[in-house]
């Protein structure tokens, strides 16, 4: 199952290649924000296999993850899948 997974952008890393450093429940790992204008550390955003599709505030980011905690085995899937995902 594929999800969208809020994270919090903990850094923009390389503007130029739109890579930024999340983090997802305690995992950090680089994504590409190219798909997003303007955004920067601190921002909330739904990231989905590896991009950020959009920005969220901050209780959206909180109630989706809970809703997110809520169905289990596909969460923790997802969540294993992010920690072994690399963007170099």
């Amino acid at each position: 199952m594929c999800l969208a997974i809020p994270g919090q952008i903990i850094e923009v890393e390389d503007a130029e290649s739109h890579l930024a450093m999340v983090e997802v429940a305690g995992v950090r790992r680089r994504i590409n924000v190219g798909l997003l204008d303007g955004v920067g550390s601190g921002d909330w955003v739904l990231i989905h296999v590896g991009f950020a599709m959009s920005r969220i505030d901050e209780a959206e980011a909180m109630a989706t993850h809970r809703l997110l905690q809520e169905m289990g085995a596909e969460y923790d899937q997802e969540l294993e899948e992010l920690k072994a995902s690399v963007i170099e």
